[in-house]
């Protein structure tokens, strides 16, 4: 007993050693003190738009698959109340899911309020240029046949490829006519759409040329879009 004891007494300062040799990291907490935050405290707009946003409107605000949010065109067209609503609550006949507490997500209203200051901050160009600028939203009612005649001569150009075809109605089946209406008039610079001035070579569209167009696509929409399951007959 007495050598078994001798034996491992030296080794316990050299286990210590090896502890302390095996950390280089200082006792306490992380470098970075937004870890220590719990999620609805979180109130780094990075963190945040990186998290919720990014993937979809990518990485910083342009180039995803969802509509481009540093595009000019779309900070100057919509407003606060608006950017808040689709943030909360999502929207209605799109992907966009709802972030909100109140619509069972998990931002915060005051997170809420840091991703639009956020987006206003980086991509607001207070300097650009929206004279005649159809407004964000219309309640008019648009003409299904002008809108038609429209999209024939301003549109289907570039719509009647199959990779572009928004006239089938799987792909309306997944955006809303507000999502329309704002890429009509703010255009996808990162996919090349023209916005509401460069969309006719003779004059801009206006707010009637809005409304007629996305009458004349809501009126291409299927209650079931897809194709329809068929009909089987059971046998017994």
């Amino acid at each position: 007993m007495k050598f078994a004891a001798r034996a491992i007494l030296p080794v316990i300062p050299l286990t210590l050693l090896v502890g302390s040799l095996g950390c280089n990291r200082k006792v306490g907490p992380p470098n970075d003190q937004d870890e220590l935050l719990r999620p609805e405290n979180v109130a780094s707009f990075d963190r945040l738009y990186k998290q919720n946003c990014s993937a979809c409107h990518g990485e910083n605000g342009s180039g995803g698959p969802a509509l481009d949010l540093a595009n000019p065109n779309y900070q100057a067209l919509v407003d606060d109340s608006s950017l808040k609503r689709w943030i909360t609550s999502g929207m209605t006949g799109t992907q966009m899911p709802a972030f909100g507490e109140s619509a069972g997500g998990f931002l915060t209203p005051q997170q809420v309020d840091v991703l639009v200051a956020g987006m206003r901050a980086r991509w607001d160009r207070k300097d650009h240029t929206t004279a005649g600028m159809p407004p964000y939203s219309s309640s008019a009612v648009g003409s299904v046949d002008h809108g038609q005649d429209i999209f024939r001569t301003s549109c289907s150009s570039c719509h009647q490829q199959e990779q572009k075809k928004i006239t089938d109605a799987s792909y309306l089946a997944l955006v809303s006519d507000q999502s329309l209406r704002t890429i009509v008039i703010a255009g996808r610079p990162d996919l090349g759409h023209p916005d509401w001035k460069q969309v006719r070579h003779d004059q801009p569209l206006t707010d009637q040329n809005v409304n007629d167009v996305i009458a004349y696509l809501h009126s291409l929409r299927s209650d079931t879009p897809g194709q329809p399951y068929p009909e089987t007959s059971i046998k017994r």
